[in-house]
């Protein structure tokens, strides 16, 4: 009785390394990055409902990076 095996065929989902990386680059081009809108400080009168533990105020008031 023979053996026969039939060469399993690749889902078109399953791409190597190489053809990934080829459908990117020619993909990059069409994808364009927003400018980055500036933050503008925001007064800490306009800051409400911000809740911090007292552990998390103690420790920032702490560190000498914050200084208190």
């Amino acid at each position: 009785m023979a053996n026969h095996i039939t060469p399993r065929e690749r889902p078109e989902s399953e791409f190597t390394l190489a053809e990934l990386r080829g459908a990117s680059a020619r993909m990059a081009p069409h994808w364009s990055v927003p400018a980055a809108a500036a933050a503008a400080p925001v007064p800490p009168s306009l800051i409400h409902g911000v809740v911090v533990e007292p552990a998390s105020v103690r420790l920032i008031a702490a560190t000498a990076e914050y200084g208190a």
